[in-house]
């Protein structure tokens, strides 16, 4: 999380880019040291379900062919990136933390995200764990086991995206790609102290289809959100595959950068009208945040929205589209899921074609009536969880219903899954045993420039949040 050429692995990517140009070092030698650090460290946190050294060692050198040659395809060129495994990858498998899934087919293809990735040069670091099918909130499974968080190894780094924010915690890479459902770029953002983006629905390309539907969005997940907003004009270009995609009208996600909160509406949002059981340091934390947007320019009303909990809804449709999908499996791969998750596909088979239906019809009421209202506000400022990071061997932080796997703990995210609206988790400060609290900043429908603005205001006032974990 600096410049400083001493410490490599802490490098951002904006840092990495210019420091190729001037060759003070290569892309080569940045991924022999992360590769080096990631053997003699992973097996801590288990980040990573694949190592290629080979491989990355080869896109490393083509890239520094190309600084040489003072031709490197974008600013990305050579800068490592971690790859969640429910995104398809040509030449390694993704098996999607499932026993389910067989390793021996082909692997042909990338996912529209993996592939600008390749076309902009960037040097893929290996495959990252997820929770099987990215079905709950923590992230351990069957296949490749317990993840842990780089703050404190008895927690939990969060899910589903939580191999990548561990390696961005644990400085190994300083790009991830990952996936949001119903908050799983955001949750493990807000467990390990990093940053990461859910864009607006079809910002970002999707092959597969998630079956999660339009409830899914592929997003950047980084230490610094001029990363992130570096990492999304690379990821957000076409690809004719989705044909959710919607047309990219900003180029450039780093033109409005700087330009601060002043005169923006904030509605600062405590609970949502909804959410229980929010820690009280969370809580502070987030009031605190609250007070400083305030203090850049920000008009800040403590306010919730009019709107019901939508729980039920995205229960309805996420347990739905399980069943669906895993439904089919034949008996003998059934027995081969994670019990909870066999257990929500199992319960989801019980929805019946009406309850889906008015389900989806709940869904454009509560996204129309959220949308209205923010006609009113900029942004939303709310816990990105309701809690901090929690024992690794649990699913939830108390006693709650495991039925419910990660809802009760989440209520900040999966509503704005629904709503499709571009929202992150920037480290928000520290509780009291010095676990990152998240804070989430969510903007307009297609307003992602927006949301990075107001994100980088944030971090700008705050770099003391701006910490690497202890023993990392």
């Amino acid at each position: 999380m600096t410049d400083d050429l001493d410490d490599p692995q802490w490098l951002s990517a904006a840092a990495l880019g210019r420091a190729y140009a001037s060759g003070e070092v290569s892309p080569v030698e940045i991924a022999e040291g992360l590769l080096g650090r990631i053997e003699a460290l992973d097996a801590k946190v288990n980040a990573f379900c694949v190592i290629d050294s080979g491989a990355t060692i080869a896109q490393a050198e083509a890239s520094q062919d190309r600084w040489m040659a003072g031709a490197p395809l974008s600013p990305l060129d050579g800068v490592p990136v971690a790859i969640k495994d429910l995104l398809v990858t040509k030449g390694w498998p993704t098996l999607r933390g499932s026993r389910t899934v067989e390793k021996d087919q082909p692997w042909g293809d990338d996912a529209p995200s993996v592939a600008r990735l390749r076309e902009a040069g960037a040097v893929f670091i290996g495959k990252t764990t997820t929770p099987e099918f990215g079905f709950k909130g923590t992230n351990d499974n069957t296949l490749t086991g317990t993840t842990r968080n780089p703050w404190d190894l008895s927690k939990t780094p969060g899910g589903s995206s939580g191999g990548s924010s561990a390696a961005l915690a644990a400085g190994f890479a300083p790009l991830a790609l990952g996936t949001d459902g119903g908050g799983s770029v955001r949750i493990p953002a807000s467990f390990t102290g990093t940053y990461a983006l859910k864009p607006s629905f079809g910002r970002v390309a999707a092959w597969p289809l998630s079956p999660f539907g339009t409830l899914a969005h592929v997003g950047p997940m980084t230490r610094t959100v001029e990363d992130a907003a570096l990492l999304l004009n690379e990821m957000a270009k076409p690809d004719a595959r989705d044909w959710y995609q919607v047309p990219n009208t900003v180029p450039d996600f780093l033109a409005a950068l700087e330009q601060g909160v002043k005169g923006a509406r904030i509605a600062y949002c405590p609970t949502l009208g909804w959410a229980k059981g929010v820690d009280p340091e969370v809580a502070e934390a987030v009031r605190h945040a609250a007070l400083a947007f305030q203090a850049l320019g920000a008009q800040v009303d403590e306010v919730d929205p009019p709107l019901e909990d939508p729980s039920e809804i995205f229960r309805t449709l996420w347990f739905g589209a399980a069943g669906q999908y895993l439904g089919p499996l034949p008996e003998e791969k059934k027995a081969l899921l994670d019990p909870w998750l066999r257990h929500m596909v199992e319960e989801g088979l019980k929805y019946d074609l009406p309850r889906f239906f008015e389900a989806q019809l709940a869904r454009g009421r509560y996204g129309a009536a959220m949308r209205q209202w923010m006609e009113h506000f900029d942004f939303i400022l709310t816990p990105a969880t309701a809690v901090p990071a929690f024992g690794v061997d649990r699913m939830s932080p108390g006693d709650t219903d495991p039925y419910w796997l990660w809802m009760p703990w989440t209520p900040f995210s999966y509503p704005f899954n629904l709503t499709q609206q571009p929202a992150c988790s920037i480290n928000g400060g520290f509780t009291s045993a010095g676990l990152p609290i998240g804070l989430q900043i969510v903007g307009r429908m297609f307003d992602d420039a927006g949301v990075l603005r107001a994100a980088r205001a944030f971090e700008a006032a705050h770099p003391e949040h701006h910490r690497t974990a202890p023993g990392f």
